[in-house]
């Protein structure tokens, strides 16, 4: 990512610093999160020594990274011991472990480099959990009723506009829960794992959004869904959807 940030510095005429937060599975969730709560607070709290104006520091993450600016900004939403964030930039990021099942995710599925297997492979990995569950995942069985329940008001195909099914979704079959595997699969829920789930008092105080999108990607419809409950709230939200996009677009395209 090197080369991806000295063009946005260049670019933007900007400071960028970017994270060497530690990896998994040798660090487990949530280290990466701690690590790029920890880095911020401390850039936010010393940005006059790099030049910078701390009223005007945004945080910006692609893919997994976009769920780490996410849940960053979500962590320090209510903080007073340091300067509030100017804005979030989410480039296609991964926002919920619901609903697998979302039009983008039908019809993305095979479209590379995220296949929909590999998604769930690599989240899975992540939180140190065996990939065999996966199967299970995709039918939605780690979800408990009441938890379906509480997310549908901010999961659902539903709120998917319609032009975004029109290369084609079928409604899924439901399911019958599993309690065994929601004891083993209920960290997922956490918001720093999936910040689409975050309360609404959270979400509402979140800073100004720049959100992408890309058509050809698996990720489509979480960031679609993040964009209204935003919007619903009052949050100030910039769209850029990539017609023509596939996931790792914004990095393919500074290579």
């Amino acid at each position: 990512y090197e080369r991806t940030c000295r063009y946005l510095a260049r670019k933007s005429n900007s400071v960028v610093v970017s994270v060497g937060y530690r990896l998994a599975p040798e660090h487990p969730f949530p280290a990466q999160f701690e690590d790029c709560v920890t880095a911020t607070v401390h850039f936010l709290r010393t940005a006059q020594d790099h030049g910078v104006d701390p009223s005007r520091v945004v945080i910006c993450g692609d893919s997994s990274g976009g769920t780490l600016t996410a849940a960053v900004a979500q962590a320090l939403a209510n903080r007073r011991d340091v300067p509030k964030l100017r804005a979030q930039i989410l480039i296609y990021p991964f926002l919920q472990c619901v609903d697998f099942n979302l039009p983008s995710y039908q019809q993305n599925e095979r479209v590379p480099i995220l296949l929909k297997e590999r998604t769930l492979a690599l989240g899975m990995k992540y939180m140190n959990k065996d990939l065999s569950i996966i199967p299970e995942l995709f039918k939605g069985r780690h979800v408990p009723e009441d938890l379906r329940l509480k997310y549908q008001k901010w999961v659902s195909p539903d709120y998917i506009p319609q032009e975004f099914k029109t290369r084609g979704y079928k409604p899924s079959p439901t399911y019958p829960p599993s309690a065994e595997l929601y004891a083993y699969t209920k960290a997922i829920f956490d918001p720093v794992f999936s910040p689409l789930l975050a309360e609404d008092n959270v979400v509402a105080q979140v800073p100004e959004t720049f959100l992408v999108t890309c058509e050809f990607d698996v990720l489509r419809d979480d960031g679609l869904l993040y964009k209204k409950r935003l919007e619903d709230h009052g949050i100030k939200v910039t769209w850029c959807h990539l017609q023509e996009g596939f996931h790792g677009t914004v990095f393919s395209a500074t290579l």
